[in-house]
């Protein structure tokens, strides 16, 4: 995510944290939205719409960009100590990811330095504990062009509430919550008292908690072949495919499904999660679908999040009257020649690979994920060697970088009216 999008999106929050003020201050008092408070939340509103085409427009930009700057347009200046320049940028000078990690290689495996590495190298955050021999920080215009995050390709991050690395970067983070949990209230301990004449307040104190994110360290390597690597341009394209297909998933991955250990907590292993029992083993009942749609914590943004195995479930899904929930006219000739739906009971429904089969925890979940915290690190950096497979003609190369993701919520949250009944922005097929 670049500057301009990380901006835009930062003011999209803050739009929608204003909406979200009007409609609970109308809530509190008891009263329906004024009409002032209809034009302010309407222009908000329409400036949410507007931001959604920017972020959009930034990210194709940025693709677009990203895949120029990955073809080579003049030919590779060569710099060593014949060419020596004291105005050398390494952010510049090295044109892609291929270039860098020719360089790379060609230092470990025939002593061949280049200034623009060493430069690098003074220049990295000394942040993975093992001095100068931790890797070469890649610059920025190549941090993007890895780290990039397609909304098409990942589902968490996009959608969570996303904290930069800060510095230090690797810094373990704390901030204050809200106690919002069932043996508090949705008003962190505020207590309220009808009070008549002469009847004395209860007194009261504000009930805090403390969170914390650490960012965890996560490495990913591939083989390349001395061949590949000697035709750069081509091999710029290659590991950074691999890469980014690579980061992309495993993160996507922690975060809905990690266990905290040495990685995020996952969605699905969160303790703020609703494990909502299905009807029937091995199968999702219409009666599942309305009946974890009656444990979310209503508002915000919900989306469903499926495995494919559930779609045969999903398609001959019927209600108590045998009529066909999801696909329209299923059973009776005309559902074939309909797409998909891409909506359950409307809201979005996404299918994700990453999720487990159908039977399993976890194959349909029903998520807010602004309440989902990522926390991002240092990185990524990049290392390479060729001793373990010198003989092969083989180089492996290592990308190393740190992120850790939570729910801020530490359990589900009872309801005003019945407190006895608790909601969740996480509601899990169990």
């Amino acid at each position: 995510m670049n500057k301009k999008e990380q901006e835009l999106r930062q003011r999209k929050a803050e739009a929608i944290t204003n909406m979200r003020s009007i409609v609970d201050k109308a809530d509190e008092e008891k009263r329906a939205i004024s009409a002032e408070e209809k034009v302010e939340y309407d222009k908000f509103d329409a400036s949410v719409e507007d931001l959604n085409k920017a972020i959009e427009a930034e990210i194709r930009l940025a693709k677009l960009e990203d895949e120029t700057r990955a073809v080579p347009k003049t030919p590779l200046i060569k710099v060593d100590k014949k060419d020596k320049r004291e105005d050398i940028d390494p952010e510049k000078e090295f044109r892609n990811i291929g270039e860098m990690f020719h360089a790379i290689a060609a230092l470990k495996r025939d002593g061949k330095r280049d200034d623009r590495l060493e430069i690098l190298r003074e220049k990295r955050e000394q942040t993975m504990g093992t001095g100068t021999t931790g890797g070469y920080a890649l610059p920025t215009q190549f941090d993007s062009n890895i780290k990039q995050i397609q909304e098409q390709s990942a589902i968490v991050r996009p959608r969570a509430s996303v904290i930069a690395a800060g510095s230090p970067p690797d810094a373990k983070l704390e901030f204050p919550a809200l106690d919002q949990t069932s043996t508090q209230n949705i008003y962190g301990g505020v207590v309220i008292t009808h009070t008549g004449e002469g009847v004395s307040m209860t007194e009261t104190g504000l009930k805090l908690r403390e969170v914390s994110m650490e960012p965890k360290e996560v490495s990913a390597y591939i083989v390349v072949t001395n061949k590949l690597l000697n035709n750069w341009a081509a091999c710029s394209s290659f590991i950074t495919g691999q890469m980014n297909r690579a980061m992309v998933g495993t993160e996507d991955y922690d975060f809905l499904r990690g266990d905290g250990i040495n990685k995020p907590l996952g969605v699905i292993n969160s303790a703020a999660a609703i494990n909502y029992n299905r009807a029937g083993a091995g199968a999702i009942a219409w009666a599942d679908i309305y009946g974890m749609y009656a444990r979310a914590k209503m508002g915000g943004s919900y989306a469903w999040l499926a495995s494919q195995t559930i779609i045969p479930q999903l398609a001959a899904m019927v209600d108590v009257g045998s009529h066909a929930v999801w696909i329209s006219g299923a059973g009776v000739g005309t559902g074939a020649s309909q797409a998909l739906p891409s909506t359950l009971m409307g809201l979005p429904l996404f299918f994700v690979d990453r999720l487990p089969a159908l039977g399993t925890k976890g194959d349909l979940c029903l998520v807010d994920l602004s309440y989902y915290l990522i926390k991002d690190g240092s990185g990524p950096f990049a290392a390479s060697s060729d001793q373990l497979l010198f003989l092969s003609n083989k180089t492996v190369f290592k990308i190393v970088w740190n992120v850790d993701g939570r729910s801020w919520l530490t359990e589900p949250i009872g309801l005003e009216g019945s407190t006895s009944n608790t909601v969740s922005p996480f509601v899990i097929l169990n």
